[in-house]
């Protein structure tokens, strides 16, 4: 009975030395790599160029041996849902041959070597000039507020708010048509507007949408993407 006793004991101290000195250790944190600042071109730039280079600051990564690669996104809208070309660089800057006469707009997230991607840069409009073009259409507008997506507005009178640009540096001359209802493609509500801003009255419980389009003092007209929020 002792032998029993004791091979038990010594059974049980070597399993439970395999289990302690095993490989069944969790598996290291991998974090993602910081965000970038947009650097060049500036934003809201006229490019003489159709070949155009592009800087951004470098991304920091917090596991020190990751190697980190950028995705450049170009797209045809602000809103960054038609992307027309991605690009991956292994240092922060790129060049890249674009087609002439077109606003485009340009986004930079730093990626590491697990795939783990950082927060998207903020986003940034360009003008790639035309043979002849003498003037470059105006940027889609950027909003202000209410933030797209909001879904805790106040009912009553809402301010719409947002920014004009144009890469022509007139944009003191941008008139603006905006679009409001409560359908997702909203009815015209006030033209030629010489301000960045209107009033709306709006009701609880319902859910609005609005956009702008912009024009500038030569006519020329861009388009711009729908947004919403809704009255708490």
């Amino acid at each position: 009975m002792r032998k029993n006793i004791i091979y038990t004991v010594l059974l049980t101290i070597a399993t439970s030395t395999l289990i302690s000195c095993g490989g069944g250790g969790s598996t290291p944190k991998n974090d993602p790599p910081s965000g970038v600042e947009l650097q060049k071109p500036t934003n809201n730039q006229l490019c003489i160029n159709n070949t155009v280079d592009f800087d951004w600051t470098d991304a920091t990564d917090p596991n020190n041996n990751d190697v980190v690669s950028y995705k450049v996104e170009f797209a045809s809208d602000r809103a960054m849902t038609n992307v027309v070309m991605t690009k991956t660089a292994s240092t922060s800057n790129i060049t890249v041959t674009l087609d002439k006469s077109k606003a485009y707009y340009w986004t930079v997230t730093a990626v590491d070597n697990s795939q783990e991607a950082g927060p998207v840069s903020s986003v940034f409009a360009f003008f790639t000039k035309g043979d002849g073009v003498t003037n470059a259409a105006p940027f889609s507008a950027q909003i202000d507020a209410p933030a797209n997506g909001k879904d805790d507005v106040a009912a009553g009178t809402v301010k719409l708010r947002w920014k004009g640009a144009d890469s022509d540096s007139d944009t003191s001359t941008l008139k603006y048509d905006v679009y409001f209802g409560e359908t997702s493609t909203p009815a015209e509500k006030a033209t030629d507007l010489t301000v960045q801003n209107l009033d709306v009255t709006v009701e609880a419980g319902k859910t609005y949408y609005w956009k702008i389009n912009t024009i500038d003092a030569a006519g020329a007209k861009s388009i711009g993407q729908v947004w919403s929020f809704t009255v708490k």
